[in-house]
């Protein structure tokens, strides 16, 4: 049986929690998520707090008992505070701009490159060359900022591209003249 599947999920004031069948649906401050549990896992709330149960006592049906645990615990954060990621972009002339749902970014091809942003997500350029993706579903601002570095994805030899903050580029052992 998964540790993590044990923990309990704590309910912060604010946020209203529905267990319906499958699913979870979660509301906050900052959104509303809908967490679908996987099969065999079903979710209770008792008091302050979420749990998430195995149905019956399978091996199969407990791998998904700490992966069910942690999307609710996910969704729960994400409603209260929100998840961040954060890009820099770096090269001679690559910039980026918001222009209402949509970030003109030129990157040093023959042509800006538009990137439609999704409902749901927030992303701000500061200084042209830092951009913050924000929203309340972590997966979905984790896809929308390796879409965005996906762009132009760093190059180790030139260092240009577009890298998360604080990412550390690794250059390809050159061959030896032995």
């Amino acid at each position: 049986m998964s540790r993590i599947g044990k923990k309990p999920i704590a309910i912060p004031k604010g946020v209203k929690v529905a267990v319906s069948g499958d699913s979870v649906e979660i509301q906050g401050p900052k959104g509303k998520l809908t967490q679908a549990a996987p099969p065999g896992v079903r979710f209770e709330v008792a008091g302050d707090e979420l749990h998430a149960k195995i149905v019956r006592d399978d091996a199969e049906l407990s791998k998904f008992h700490g992966l069910a645990r942690s999307l609710a615990a996910n969704a729960v954060r994400g409603v209260t505070e929100g998840f961040k990621r954060e890009l820099d972009i770096v090269g001679i002339g690559y910039r980026a701009e918001v222009r209402g749902k949509q970030v003109i970014f030129a990157l040093g091809y023959s042509h800006p490159v538009v990137f439609d942003i999704p409902l749901g997500i927030d992303v701000a350029v500061e200084k042209q060359t830092h951009i913050t993706v924000t929203g309340p579903d972590r997966q979905m601002v984790g896809q929308v900022a390796a879409n965005i570095r996906r762009l132009r994805k760093p190059d180790p030899y030139k260092q240009k591209g577009i890298r998360y903050t604080g990412e550390q580029l690794k250059k390809k052992v050159g061959k030896t003249g032995a």
